[in-house]
């Protein structure tokens, strides 16, 4: 838990480790910019425990880069998340024409006794409790569907920024990992022309 809210090394080194991981994929830069684009959508949608597979599914439609997508998610941390469910809920709220809002404690508690309703009423389908759906329908109404509509548009243009800022920076690295490569092979062909010629060269002072 405390991992997850603080990685080991800290969120720089966390960050430049997934920034190291995306440049490295075996992709063309627009695939895997599809795929940090899906992700970072995927951070904008209320289907916590599920963004992994959520990503991936959109990256598939997209045509993007699956690892890519799952490593995006990263986007939507401990920092960043009161920021997304803040500003995706209150949108919400307004484009569903709703008065008021919640505030962040309210949506953190809402998800935490809709994840109790949701176990306790699983386990009650193999005791003799009865099921009671009644909050998970206040947390739909309340949390889930305002999240879920306002996080479209955020999250839409997230992703796009995401993909419009990453896909010349993966270009350009690419093409210069390809460069360092070819002078690295280069070098070795070199070499082993320069070995191949003293040997052949001593062969002949020996004869």
């Amino acid at each position: 838990m405390a991992d997850f809210f603080y990685p080991r090394g800290g969120w720089s080194r966390a960050v430049r480790y997934v920034a190291h991981r995306l440049r490295r994929l075996p992709d063309p830069a627009h695939r895997i910019s599809r795929g940090i684009a899906a992700g970072v959508f995927t951070c904008f949608t209320p289907f916590f425990g599920f963004h992994f597979l959520f990503s991936v599914t959109l990256a598939f439609v997209v045509r993007g880069n699956i690892l890519a997508a799952v490593l995006a998610t990263f986007f939507g941390n401990p920092l960043t998340f009161p920021v997304i469910a803040t500003i995706s809920v209150e949108l919400g709220y307004d484009i569903l024409g709703r008065p008021g809002g919640i505030s962040l404690h309210g949506i953190v508690s809402a998800f935490s006794r809709a994840s109790i309703d949701l176990w306790s009423n699983f386990l009650a389908l193999f005791t003799s409790d009865t099921t009671n759906w009644l909050g998970m329908s206040e947390f739909f109404h309340a949390v889930f569907l305002p999240y879920l509509v306002g996080g479209l548009l955020p999250g839409t243009v997230a992703g796009l920024v995401a993909y419009v800022v990453s896909r010349p920076l993966i270009a350009a690295y690419k093409k210069t990992r390809v460069a360092r490569m070819k002078k690295s092979v280069e070098r070795r062909k070199q070499a082993a022309a320069l070995r191949a010629a003293r040997d052949t060269a001593a062969g002949e002072i020996s004869e």
